[in-house]
């Protein structure tokens, strides 16, 4: 334990580069907790669309296509690196604690400070070193074109950025507002990508004349200005290479079914052991480790298509580069690559129904990597995360509950029946409605749908437990 507190102690003399929001010291009523997270809301999409001062071009296929979404970031503006510094300073933190390097007692004050500030240190690090190799990769121009001057000051609006993502998200987090920025800020760009598809104005030209890009509108051009009626139908619910009325129906299906499966639980009954009388529940989810298996799965994938489509570019002919995936321009993604063999491709989602005849393998090997990559993170997220048995019969005994029915000392056992198998499975599960929506063509991914479905369902959650406790307090709303 002392071992542990050095290392924490080792960030005592860089705390005060760090900024930090101030634990509220009242109770936020639930009107401010909605206005915080809309102001925090507002400030990402202007960041979002604020572009990059100094960037020389930008032109040619994006790298960081596959990540995009996860990582909430917009391409050319002050969001390019998202809330990729926030999530990978979190997962290096939890590594370092499920690993027992770092020692955190969260009973005590100073080192939950400590490790804050650790965290938020070590992702203006990750930040800083990722705004340079962007900088140094020729992303927006050689430095040569950019100048010494504007490559600095690219990197230093990247870092200043970064540091307000943390802030905002810090900021919810502290109960201002709803929820974690990073949930916010993923599922506002997943909900704008949906809603840009179904009402887009944007024309493209595929060979059939100018089309609209959402599905929507071209639904209202197809039947307002087509002559032939049933055929504009037809090709207004199933054209391809763009969005599609049927892609927003799928869509919208998704949505009822995750929530359905969200529902799932075992409640286990506890009791107080200090207060007579007092009983309570403890709940175990289906989908225990919510989102994250997801997240972390296609953070993996983003990871390899991108090593992929990098050695590819300078190595095309090498036989093993080829093995990791071969990749060609797609004639309607705005430039961007598409996986067309090796282990990219086996790794992307089919892309229509004809695709899944046309490759049956294909389906087979997507479907069983998401299942098992899904449960394998799930199961060992919650040994880092601090909800793993241990740590949930810890937590218990702390609060002086223990099991109705069952003798303290069998708590270990009866969780263990039910957590490691809510973990796999509900990952497992996880897995199997992400590979449901993209052999439905729900648009984006299915990874982005099951991941705005559950960041929304938990808003809700959130919203209505707040509104429930000021209705115990006798408070009133304009909610209520």
């Amino acid at each position: 334990m002392r071992g542990g507190f050095r290392v924490l102690h080792l960030v005592k003399p860089f705390l005060w580069l760090v900024p930090e929001v101030k634990q509220p010291d009242r109770k936020i009523p639930l009107r401010s907790k909605v206005g915080y997270t809309l102001v925090a809301l507002f400030i990402f999409l202007v960041c979002s669309q604020l572009p990059l001062y100094g960037i020389h071009s930008q032109t040619g296929a994006d790298p960081f296509y596959w990540m995009r979404a996860i990582l909430a970031s917009n391409r050319g503006t002050v969001m390019e690196l998202g809330i990729s510094p926030i999530v990978t300073s979190g997962m290096v933190m939890q590594l370092l604690i499920g690993s027992k390097i770092i020692h955190v007692d969260n009973s005590v004050r100073e080192d939950r400070t400590l490790l804050n500030g650790a965290q938020k240190l070590v992702g203006l690090i990750i930040a800083f070193g990722e705004a340079v190799v962007y900088v140094l990769s020729g992303t927006y121009g050689s430095v040569d074109q950019l100048g010494i001057g504007n490559a600095l000051l690219i990197v230093a609006q990247l870092c200043f950025a970064s540091s307000i993502m943390m802030l905002l998200d810090e900021l919810l987090q502290k109960g201002y507002g709803f929820g974690s920025g990073i949930s916010l800020f993923i599922a506002n760009n997943i909900c704008e990508n949906i809603v840009w598809k179904a009402l887009s104005v944007a024309t493209i030209n595929i060979g059939r004349g100018p089309e609209f890009e959402g599905a929507l509108i071209a639904l209202l051009q197809a039947m307002f200005f087509r002559p032939n009626k049933v055929r504009a139908l037809q090709e207004a619910f199933f054209r391809q290479n763009l969005p599609n009325v049927s892609n927003l129906i799928a869509t919208a299906l998704i949505f009822p079914i995750v929530i359905y499966f969200q529902g799932f639980r075992v409640v286990l009954p506890v009791r107080s052991k200090s207060i007579r009388g007092q009983q309570g529940s403890y709940p175990i989810k289906l989908f225990y480790t919510s989102n994250m298996p997801i997240l972390l799965q296609s953070a993996l994938v983003s990871n390899v298509y991108f090593i992929s489509q990098f050695l590819y570019k300078f190595f095309g002919g090498n036989f093993f580069v080829n093995l990791l995936g071969k990749w060609k321009e797609s004639e309607y993604s705005g430039g961007q690559f598409i996986p067309i063999g090796g282990l990219s491709y086996y790794l992307s989602p089919p892309t229509s129904f004809a695709d899944i005849a046309a490759n049956p393998l294909h389906v087979l090997f997507y479907l069983v990597f998401m299942l098992s990559t899904c449960a394998l993170f799930s199961r060992a997220w919650i040994e880092v995360s601090g909800s793993s048995v241990g740590d949930v019969a810890k937590h218990l005994k702390e609060q002086k509950m223990a099991m109705i029915g069952h003798r303290e000392s069998n708590l270990l056992k009866e969780l263990n029946r039910y957590i490691p198998i809510a973990a796999a499975f509900g990952g497992m599960c996880i897995g199997a409605l992400t590979v449901l929506a993209d052999f439905m063509g729900a648009v984006g991914s299915g990874t982005g749908i099951l991941l705005v479905v559950t960041i929304i369902y938990q808003y809700l959650e959130a919203f209505e437990k707040e509104r429930a406790g000021e209705r115990r307090l006798g408070l009133t709303s304009i909610f209520y």
